[in-house]
């Protein structure tokens, strides 16, 4: 049977697409057409993968063996080793709903050949199964993008707000970034009469839209996240300050991975000499979860308010 060129590709590449091996001989003969001919077919299809704009990452190989050509899934980006890390981390930060996880790691997973998916699927299926949600078990994929491209564009927002203690309020304010930290997402805005920015976890946010206003920051006033990130803790900003302390606990390298601003500035005996800039109300209570560990040097206002919680602990456990 002889056919025309655009019917002999579509066979072709549907058996191809199926999963299916195919040998020029046996399609020539189909066809009635030499082999030569198949070949040229068989490359047009191949170069047309090739070239798709769209990012096709599928390849015609030859399987020297069985003498077939098979149409293989290619993979040029992530490995297993990091889909496996990274949906390893997507679950240890229990960041996401149960709907939303599975929706990531299923994208994630399809970035690796089948087989390997299976692989991971098996390592990472008791963490799956027992995955406990946060409490609030509120999707937050669309609002942290719609609010991210609020920040992109410089776009005031308003949000509705609900505090810890239950009341919900209104605030305008220009969001500054997005941050993640132990288990929540946080949207860092500022508002128009406050020269520090406030922090808002974005799933007490209710609701949220654009004003219609834009703002602009000067360049040596722009937000910088990372810089942010370092010096806070807990995500509780507070004041700015530089303090000092000194460590004798077992882990010094938990310390300076904890505080990214920290610095050894002296080593004894019986501890580091540590400095940091941090801000007030998150460092004191990090400060606090070291016990005995940690005794704070300066400055005399943060010793100060660590004697007094001190006396309150002992005072609470029994103390005269």
């Amino acid at each position: 049977m002889s056919s025309n060129k655009a019917e002999r590709t579509l066979g072709i590449y549907i058996r191809l697409s199926k999963g299916q091996s195919v040998r020029k001989l046996e399609l020539a003969n189909q066809f009635g057409v030499s082999e030569k001919t198949i070949q040229r077919d068989i490359e047009g299809i191949r170069n047309s993968i090739y070239n798709d704009l769209e990012g096709n990452r599928s390849e015609i190989v030859y399987d020297y063996t069985s003498k077939s050509y098979r149409l293989e899934e290619r993979y040029n980006g992530l490995s297993k080793e990091g889909v496996l890390a990274i949906t390893k981390i997507l679950l240890e930060s229990r960041a996401f709903c149960l709907s939303e996880l599975k929706h990531l790691t299923d994208g994630i997973l399809m970035q690796i050949e089948r087989e390997k998916q299976s692989h991971v699927r098996n390592i990472i299926g008791n963490e799956l199964l027992n995955y406990v949600e946060l409490k609030h078990g509120k999707p937050l994929l669309d609002t942290i993008w719609d609010i991210s491209n609020c920040i992109r564009n410089r776009e005031m927002i308003k949000i509705d707000y609900r505090r810890m203690d239950g009341e919900v309020v209104a605030r305008e304010v220009r969001p500054v970034a997005i941050i993640f930290s132990e288990y929540y997402f946080y949207l860092i805005a500022y508002f128009y009469d406050y020269e520090s920015p406030g922090v808002f976890r974005v799933d007490r946010i209710d609701g949220y839209e654009k004003t219609g206003d834009r703002y602009t920051i000067p360049e040596s006033s722009r937000f910088e996240d990372g810089e942010f990130r370092k010096r806070i803790q807990f995500m509780y900003p507070g004041k700015l300050m530089r303090i000092k302390f000194e460590f004798s606990g077992p882990s010094l390298e938990a310390v300076l991975d904890r505080l990214p601003t920290a610095k050894v500035t002296e080593s004894r005996d019986r501890g580091h000499a540590v400095e940091a800039e941090v801000y007030g109300k998150g460092i004191k209570m990090w400060l606090l979860s070291q016990g005995a560990n940690i005794r704070v040097l300066e400055p005399e206002s943060l010793v100060e308010e660590m004697k007094m919680e001190a006396e309150a602990l002992r005072r609470m456990y029994g103390g005269e």
